[in-house]
């Protein structure tokens, strides 16, 4: 859980620098067309699996979630995506969904409002409303009642760690999340997030002195942005420090967006690691 030896100090970066660091289009040659590629596969596994799209849990257009029924009395994984909080949406990661599926396991996804049209205050309220919508209806989609895990990529890792105090939620796995906003607030992803300072401490994870005694797996890939990789290690070391139940781990070789290849497959490391956190809640 030590902080990546190349991992340089944010407030000692230009602001071109910062940018930089953060930007994974701009790392990953080529990750538009792997996002492109993410939405054809998903689009044909929403086609498979048509019953339960686009259940509403809120009034706003993005307030629905997809549900992918493995079988009965089956475990529900939610999922929610990345995109820093003001792009992308669930319909491009429904792929992912079949890792966990394959053992079994239900898996959610959900949609909720980006910014600037939502602040990240109203993101993660949405995010809470979903769990408790979706808790709701698993009696009624055959589904077992126990309690979920959630997952999420990129800034959905972070709203992963914040949706853990829900309490219809038992354990979570954060992929390449980030939990300290404070460089965010001082990037341009900061133009349309609208974050001021008592805003990004509220909503950072690694502000809070503690956390849910609940399990969480973080992961991140070792071939990810320097400043990326600082975020999973820190949080992670934060989480330790308090005695919350935590598991880190780097995935060889893997970049911001072919990590999630170790989710869609059924034998992926992400997978093992769903698959471990619903055992170890059962």
């Amino acid at each position: 859980m030590t902080t990546p030896s190349d991992a340089p100090d944010w407030r000692s970066m230009s602001q071109q620098e910062l940018d930089l660091g953060l930007n994974n289009s701009v790392a990953v040659a080529g990750s538009g067309d792997l996002v492109n590629g993410w939405e054809q596969r998903s689009a044909e596994l929403r086609k498979r699996h048509p019953d339960h799209i686009d259940l509403r849990y809120g009034p706003r257009e993005r307030n629905r979630i997809d549900f992918l029924k493995a079988r009965d009395k089956a475990p529900t994984l939610l999922f929610i995506h990345g995109g820093y909080w003001q792009m992308r949406a669930k319909e491009a990661f429904t792929m992912f969904a079949e890792g966990a599926m394959a053992h079994g396991i239900n898996v959610a996804l959900i949609g909720y409002t980006l910014a600037p049209e939502a602040t990240l205050e109203a993101i993660v309220a949405e995010i809470h409303q979903g769990i408790g919508y979706l808790a709701g209806q698993l009696p009624v989609l055959g589904a077992d009642t126990g309690g979920i895990v959630v997952s999420g990529w990129s800034a959905g890792g972070h709203l992963t760690a914040m949706a853990l105090s829900h309490p219809k939620v038992k354990a979570g796995i954060a992929i390449s999340g980030i939990f300290d906003l404070e460089p965010i607030r001082h990037s341009y992803l900061n133009v349309k997030l609208k974050l001021d300072g008592p805003m990004s401490r509220r909503h950072s994870p690694m502000a809070q002195p503690g956390g849910p005694m609940k399990p969480l797996a973080l992961v991140v890939g070792a071939a990810e942005l320097p400043l990326l990789r600082k975020q999973t290690a820190d949080f992670a070391g934060h989480r330790a420090k308090y005695g919350l139940p935590v598991a880190y781990e780097e995935i060889p070789g893997a970049n911001h967006f072919t990590i999630m290849n170790e989710m869609q497959s059924p034998n992926g490391r992400i997978t093992t690691m769903i698959r471990e956190l619903f055992a170890q809640t059962a």
